[in-house]
Protein backbone atom coordinates (compact mmCIF):
# COMPACT_ATOMS: atom_id res chain seq x y z
CA UNK A 1 0.00 0.00 0.00
CA UNK A 2 1.17 3.16 -0.90
CA UNK A 3 1.45 5.74 1.96
CA UNK A 4 -0.90 8.56 1.61
CA UNK A 5 -0.18 12.06 3.70
CA UNK A 6 -3.55 12.68 5.32
CA UNK A 7 -5.22 15.74 6.17
CA UNK A 8 -6.88 16.72 8.81
CA UNK A 9 -10.18 14.97 8.78
CA UNK A 10 -13.63 14.90 11.17
CA UNK A 11 -16.28 12.84 10.02
CA UNK A 12 -19.41 12.11 12.43
CA UNK A 13 -21.31 8.76 11.52
CA UNK A 14 -19.56 8.71 8.33
CA UNK A 15 -20.01 12.52 6.77
CA UNK A 16 -17.75 15.22 6.85
CA UNK A 17 -18.54 17.61 9.72
CA UNK A 18 -20.83 19.97 9.85
CA UNK A 19 -21.13 23.07 11.96
CA UNK A 20 -24.41 22.42 13.64
CA UNK A 21 -23.53 18.03 14.23
CA UNK A 22 -19.89 19.45 15.95
CA UNK A 23 -22.14 21.69 18.49
CA UNK A 24 -22.56 17.86 20.62
CA UNK A 25 -19.04 17.52 21.40
CA UNK A 26 -18.30 21.37 21.34
CA UNK A 27 -20.83 22.02 24.42
CA UNK A 28 -21.31 18.30 25.92
CA UNK A 29 -18.12 17.05 27.01
CA UNK A 30 -20.38 13.94 27.99
CA UNK A 31 -18.65 11.17 26.23
CA UNK A 32 -15.28 8.99 25.48
CA UNK A 33 -13.07 8.44 23.07
CA UNK A 34 -9.88 5.79 22.07
CA UNK A 35 -6.79 7.27 19.80
CA UNK A 36 -4.65 4.54 18.03
CA UNK A 37 -1.85 5.02 15.51
CA UNK A 38 -2.73 3.38 12.42
CA UNK A 39 0.20 2.04 10.01
CA UNK A 40 -0.29 0.39 6.22
CA UNK A 41 -4.40 0.14 7.58
CA UNK A 42 -3.54 -1.64 10.96
CA UNK A 43 -3.49 -0.93 14.07
CA UNK A 44 -1.85 -3.01 16.90
CA UNK A 45 -4.81 -3.65 20.02
CA UNK A 46 -8.24 -3.52 17.48
CA UNK A 47 -10.62 -5.69 19.11
CA UNK A 48 -8.77 -3.61 22.94
CA UNK A 49 -9.87 -0.54 20.94
CA UNK A 50 -13.09 -1.59 19.84
CA UNK A 51 -14.06 -3.60 23.23
CA UNK A 52 -12.95 -0.26 25.35
CA UNK A 53 -15.90 1.54 23.15
CA UNK A 54 -18.44 -0.87 23.44
CA UNK A 55 -17.94 -1.19 27.42
CA UNK A 56 -17.55 2.60 27.56
CA UNK A 57 -20.78 2.99 25.54
CA UNK A 58 -22.94 0.77 27.52
CA UNK A 59 -21.41 2.61 31.09
CA UNK A 60 -22.68 5.97 29.79
CA UNK A 61 -25.42 5.67 28.06
CA UNK A 62 -26.78 2.26 28.79
CA UNK A 63 -26.29 0.35 24.88
CA UNK A 64 -23.50 -1.07 23.24
CA UNK A 65 -21.54 0.12 20.24
CA UNK A 66 -20.90 -2.10 17.58
CA UNK A 67 -17.23 -2.96 16.78
CA UNK A 68 -17.94 -3.58 12.82
CA UNK A 69 -19.46 -0.32 12.59
CA UNK A 70 -17.11 1.84 14.17
CA UNK A 71 -14.51 -0.25 11.84
CA UNK A 72 -16.64 1.24 9.00
CA UNK A 73 -16.53 4.33 10.39
CA UNK A 74 -12.68 4.44 10.69
CA UNK A 75 -11.82 3.09 7.07
CA UNK A 76 -14.28 5.94 5.55
CA UNK A 77 -12.47 8.43 7.25
CA UNK A 78 -9.38 7.18 6.17
CA UNK A 79 -9.79 7.14 2.74
CA UNK A 80 -6.57 6.09 1.29
CA UNK A 81 -4.59 7.03 3.88
CA UNK A 82 -2.44 4.23 4.85
CA UNK A 83 -0.92 5.38 8.07
CA UNK A 84 -2.11 8.19 10.54
CA UNK A 85 -3.46 8.92 13.94
CA UNK A 86 -7.01 8.47 14.68
CA UNK A 87 -9.49 9.19 17.47
CA UNK A 88 -12.84 8.03 17.66
CA UNK A 89 -15.12 9.49 19.62
CA UNK A 90 -18.65 8.60 20.94
CA UNK A 91 -21.66 10.73 22.40
CA UNK A 92 -25.16 9.97 22.15
CA UNK A 93 -27.43 13.06 21.88
CA UNK A 94 -30.98 12.90 23.71
CA UNK A 95 -33.46 11.49 20.64
CA UNK A 96 -30.82 9.63 18.11
CA UNK A 97 -31.25 6.33 17.69
CA UNK A 98 -27.44 4.84 18.41
CA UNK A 99 -24.43 6.51 19.33
CA UNK A 100 -23.24 9.38 17.49
CA UNK A 101 -19.75 8.34 16.07
CA UNK A 102 -17.20 10.97 15.22
CA UNK A 103 -13.69 9.92 13.54
CA UNK A 104 -10.84 12.34 12.98
CA UNK A 105 -7.88 11.35 11.38
CA UNK A 106 -4.59 13.52 11.48
CA UNK A 107 -0.71 12.54 10.77
CA UNK A 108 0.67 9.63 12.24
CA UNK A 109 2.73 10.77 15.34
CA UNK A 110 5.74 8.01 17.12
CA UNK A 111 6.78 9.09 20.61
CA UNK A 112 10.04 11.01 21.29
CA UNK A 113 12.10 7.74 22.85
CA UNK A 114 14.59 9.90 24.36
CA UNK A 115 15.06 9.97 27.98
CA UNK A 116 11.60 11.73 29.76
CA UNK A 117 11.09 13.98 33.03
CA UNK A 118 7.84 13.93 34.79
CA UNK A 119 6.45 16.26 37.42
CA UNK A 120 4.40 14.82 39.92
CA UNK A 121 1.30 16.67 40.92
CA UNK A 122 -1.56 15.59 43.05
CA UNK A 123 -4.54 15.27 40.49
CA UNK A 124 -6.61 11.96 40.03
CA UNK A 125 -9.10 11.90 37.13
CA UNK A 126 -12.66 11.62 37.76
CA UNK A 127 -14.14 8.07 36.39
CA UNK A 128 -10.91 7.08 35.61
CA UNK A 129 -11.18 3.90 33.63
CA UNK A 130 -12.86 5.75 30.88
CA UNK A 131 -11.10 7.54 28.02
CA UNK A 132 -12.55 10.72 28.28
CA UNK A 133 -12.05 14.75 27.54
CA UNK A 134 -10.31 15.45 30.99
CA UNK A 135 -9.71 19.33 31.48
CA UNK A 136 -7.52 18.70 34.74
CA UNK A 137 -4.81 16.50 33.45
CA UNK A 138 -4.34 18.99 30.00
CA UNK A 139 -4.05 21.60 32.86
CA UNK A 140 -1.32 19.78 34.70
CA UNK A 141 0.34 18.76 31.47
CA UNK A 142 1.15 22.07 29.88
CA UNK A 143 1.72 23.14 33.63
CA UNK A 144 4.33 20.56 33.48
CA UNK A 145 5.66 22.02 29.60
CA UNK A 146 5.93 25.12 31.04
CA UNK A 147 8.09 24.40 34.03
CA UNK A 148 10.48 22.42 31.89
CA UNK A 149 9.30 18.60 32.27
CA UNK A 150 8.09 16.46 29.27
CA UNK A 151 5.10 14.44 31.04
CA UNK A 152 2.69 15.05 34.14
CA UNK A 153 2.48 12.20 37.08
CA UNK A 154 -1.08 12.04 38.29
CA UNK A 155 -0.99 11.40 42.07
CA UNK A 156 -3.94 10.43 44.72
CA UNK A 157 -4.22 11.52 48.35
CA UNK A 158 -1.28 9.70 50.02
CA UNK A 159 0.89 10.21 46.73
CA UNK A 160 -0.30 7.46 45.29
CA UNK A 161 0.97 6.85 41.83
CA UNK A 162 -1.93 6.38 39.00
CA UNK A 163 -0.90 7.42 35.47
CA UNK A 164 0.78 10.05 33.96
CA UNK A 165 -1.55 13.01 32.41
CA UNK A 166 -1.44 11.07 28.41
CA UNK A 167 0.26 7.94 29.20
CA UNK A 168 0.60 4.79 31.84
CA UNK A 169 3.95 4.81 34.00
CA UNK A 170 5.50 1.34 34.70
CA UNK A 171 8.87 1.04 37.45
CA UNK A 172 11.67 -1.74 37.32
CA UNK A 173 12.22 -3.07 40.60
CA UNK A 174 15.17 -5.17 39.32
CA UNK A 175 12.60 -8.20 38.90
CA UNK A 176 9.42 -7.36 37.51
CA UNK A 177 8.09 -4.30 35.61
CA UNK A 178 5.54 -3.07 38.39
CA UNK A 179 2.60 -1.01 37.11
CA UNK A 180 0.69 0.76 39.99
CA UNK A 181 -2.39 -0.51 41.47
CA UNK A 182 -4.91 2.32 41.14
CA UNK A 183 -8.05 4.00 39.75
CA UNK A 184 -6.51 4.61 36.46
CA UNK A 185 -6.78 4.38 32.40
CA UNK A 186 -5.56 0.66 31.56
CA UNK A 187 -4.07 1.96 28.41
CA UNK A 188 -4.04 0.24 25.06
CA UNK A 189 -0.20 0.10 24.81
CA UNK A 190 -0.24 -1.46 28.91
CA UNK A 191 -2.85 -3.95 28.05
CA UNK A 192 -0.79 -5.36 25.19
CA UNK A 193 2.72 -5.23 27.26
CA UNK A 194 1.68 -6.81 30.61
CA UNK A 195 0.99 -10.13 29.61
CA UNK A 196 3.99 -9.94 27.83
CA UNK A 197 6.21 -8.94 30.17
CA UNK A 198 7.50 -10.04 33.99
CA UNK A 199 4.75 -7.73 35.26
CA UNK A 200 2.73 -7.31 38.25
CA UNK A 201 0.68 -4.60 40.04
CA UNK A 202 0.86 -3.17 42.92
CA UNK A 203 0.37 0.44 44.86
CA UNK A 204 3.46 2.98 44.44
CA UNK A 205 3.70 6.03 46.46
CA UNK A 206 6.13 9.37 45.64
CA UNK A 207 8.11 7.71 48.41
CA UNK A 208 8.33 4.33 47.03
CA UNK A 209 10.35 6.09 44.28
CA UNK A 210 13.80 6.13 45.14
CA UNK A 211 13.46 1.88 45.57
CA UNK A 212 12.78 1.38 41.97
CA UNK A 213 16.00 1.22 39.48
CA UNK A 214 14.24 2.33 36.38
CA UNK A 215 10.67 3.42 34.80
CA UNK A 216 9.08 4.21 31.55
CA UNK A 217 6.25 5.46 30.14
CA UNK A 218 3.29 4.39 27.51
CA UNK A 219 0.49 5.11 25.52
CA UNK A 220 -0.86 4.97 22.13
CA UNK A 221 2.40 6.78 20.40
CA UNK A 222 4.87 4.34 22.11
CA UNK A 223 7.15 3.80 24.66
CA UNK A 224 9.64 6.01 26.11
CA UNK A 225 12.25 5.38 29.32
CA UNK A 226 11.95 8.05 32.28
CA UNK A 227 15.55 9.53 33.91
CA UNK A 228 13.81 11.57 36.58
CA UNK A 229 10.76 12.25 38.41
CA UNK A 230 10.88 15.60 40.00
CA UNK A 231 13.97 15.24 41.83
CA UNK A 232 14.15 11.73 41.98
CA UNK A 233 17.24 10.36 39.36
CA UNK A 234 16.36 6.95 37.67
CA UNK A 235 18.96 5.32 35.63
CA UNK A 236 18.01 4.44 31.79
CA UNK A 237 18.58 0.86 31.55
CA UNK A 238 18.91 0.03 27.94
CA UNK A 239 18.64 -3.83 28.54
CA UNK A 240 14.97 -3.38 30.31
CA UNK A 241 13.86 -0.69 27.12
CA UNK A 242 15.16 -3.47 24.52
CA UNK A 243 12.98 -5.92 26.14
CA UNK A 244 10.42 -4.02 26.66
CA UNK A 245 10.40 -2.42 22.67
CA UNK A 246 10.83 -6.09 21.80
CA UNK A 247 7.80 -6.96 23.25
CA UNK A 248 5.71 -4.21 21.91
CA UNK A 249 7.50 -4.85 18.73
CA UNK A 250 6.44 -8.44 18.45
CA UNK A 251 2.66 -7.67 18.76
CA UNK A 252 0.52 -8.22 15.51
CA UNK A 253 -1.09 -5.55 13.47
CA UNK A 254 -4.63 -6.07 13.16
CA UNK A 255 -6.46 -4.62 9.96
CA UNK A 256 -8.46 -2.13 10.57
Amino acid sequence: MTPVTPLDVVEINGRPATGAALRVPAFNAYGHFTAMQIRGGRVRGRDLHLARLDSATRELFGAGLDGERVRDLLRHALGEVSDASARVYAHWPEGDAEARVMVTVRPPQTKDDRPHSVLSVPYAREVPHIKHPDFGQLYHLRAAERAGFDEALLTAPGGLVTEGAVTNIAFWDGTSVVWPQAPSLLGITMALLEPRLPSVRRPVTLADLPSYASAFLTNSQGIAPVHRIDDVEFTVDAALMETVRAAYEAVEWDEI
